[in-house]
């Protein structure tokens, strides 16, 4: 079986998947015309101002709390494990390819998130519910896709969003600590269970806390390697541009090789064309859909471009990645390179808080999927308990079964998502063109006030 589903996983994560991801990326590129270019000042404003709510905005919570929330989920084990596995099998050259996969992935993001807000309805508790579910019924008029992206999302959040999460605690921390994989489980299940029982508000309350710090600590570590190694940088820097091309450094040498895991691994770091944040972004509290897809827009800039460029960087400046070592064993060991033992608790720390954000951001992904399915509050709440009991499960003991299948769910989720916003991107031109225009007048009001109260 183990033989099957690999073979089945290599099969949907396989070149068309990821040329179809990618290509959707490139198409709403140019259809808006290099929009996660020319807009990210603005977006990242937009992001991180504070800003008064219109009282007219719908939502149940802030343009913040969506993106930290949707951050939560895809600033994982990905950023540490994923950038170490690409630079071993695909080559130093696989970080740059992870580079052109998030600018495309920008606009992918852009388009998932308004189209969630625009086709999002109120639940019967008066919350928000939206994602490519809803925009495949209701815009595509293709129910039977949304009802297969919400198979797929209910299923994966099992596997990715929560075993595959609390095994990789549980056994960074026995690894380092020789905490208990038992002990770990009981004190995930606990937090996991009072921060999701309590709703979206919870959720998104916590992530708005919770995921600014633990990047920064990331961040700020790798910026520190970087700063008393500046020296190292250049070359770093160009080898990660000439084996982009080449090829030659590792994973034989083979220039398709690079690329695959490169785009691969990046497409699994900031999940832009999944369909998993904009169950997310459809909660935002926001006026025009163009602005929280705005906001969207800069997860993937955050994920990729900042956090994943900091482990890729600092392991080719490490040069351990021909050594034998993979995954996060390596990351530690280039961080350790350059800080001693506290690079390497600075790793495992790090997984702790990505994993946990992780299975706490898919725990409202996999609810909206299941809540889609099954209209019933006492299902809902059955799938949050027994989602909340098999963190532990998770912790203790994962079978490899489990990440298989998670793992083709995953890539599952991606096909009927891209029919979507292919399907629904003239849509996205025609809103993203009228949100620009009030943009526009907004900063010229905003200009005008300042110089009248000068």
């Amino acid at each position: 079986m183990l033989d099957i589903l690999g073979d089945i996983s290599s099969f949907v994560w396989g070149p068309p998947t990821l040329i179809l991801i990618v290509g959707t990326g490139l198409y709403l590129t140019f259809r808006l015309g290099f929009l996660q270019i020319r807009a990210l000042p603005y977006a990242l404003k937009l992001a991180f101002s504070p800003k008064r709510q219109d009282k007219k905005s719908k939502g149940d919570i802030s343009h913040y709390q969506a993106l930290t929330t949707a951050m939560a989920a895809t600033i994982g084990t990905g950023n540490i494990v994923g950038v170490a596995t690409a630079v071993v099998v695909g080559g130093p050259g696989a970080v740059f390819w992870m580079w052109i996969t998030a600018l495309f992935g920008m606009a992918t993001k852009y388009a998932e998130a308004l189209l969630a807000v625009k086709y999002r309805t109120t639940d019967s508790k008066g919350q928000m519910s939206g994602g490519p579910m809803y925009y495949l019924e209701r815009g595509m008029n293709a129910k039977w896709l949304g009802v297969l992206f919400a198979i797929f999302g209910a299923i994966a959040a099992f596997g990715i969003g929560n075993m595959v999460q609390s095994n990789s605690v549980s056994d960074a921390l026995q690894s380092s600590f020789n905490i208990p994989t038992w002990v770990t489980g009981i004190v995930l299940t606990l937090l996991t269970g009072l921060v999701i029982l309590g709703g979206i508000k919870s959720i998104g309350k916590v992530t708005a806390f919770f995921v600014p710090i633990m990047a920064a600590i990331y961040v700020i570590g790798g910026l520190i390697i970087m700063v008393m190694n500046l020296d190292l940088i250049p070359a770093a820097i160009s080898l990660i541009f000439t084996d982009a091309f080449t090829g030659s450094a590792v994973g034989g040498g083979i220039l398709g090789t690079v690329i695959r895991y490169g785009v691969a691994r990046g497409v699994f770091s900031n999940e832009a064309g999944l369909g998993s944040a904009p169950i997310a972004a459809a909660a935002a509290k926001t006026d025009y859909p163009g602005r929280q897809a705005l906001v969207s827009m800069t997860q993937v800039f955050i994920d990729t471009i900042l956090v994943c460029s900091i482990t890729g960087i600092t392991i080719v400046m490490a040069d351990q990645f021909s050594g034998g070592l993979d995954g996060a064993p390596l990351t530690s060991a280039s961080f350790s390179a350059f800080l001693g033992e506290t690079g390497g608790y600075l790793v495992t720390i790090s997984i702790v808080f990505f994993a946990f954000s992780t299975l706490v951001g898919w725990s409202y992904y996999g609810e909206k999927c299941f809540g889609y399915l099954f209209k019933n509050d006492k299902a809902l709440s059955i799938y949050r308990i027994v989602f909340v009991l098999v963190v532990f499960y998770g912790a203790i003991e994962l079978i490899d079964v489990v990440w298989l299948m998670a793992d083709i769910m995953n890539a599952l989720m991606a096909i009927p998502n891209l029919i979507g916003l292919l399907g629904l991107s003239g849509v996205v031109a025609y809103e993203t063109k009228k949100f620009m225009k009030i943009a526009k007048e907004e900063k010229e009001q905003e200009k005008s006030a300042k110089a009248k109260s000068a």
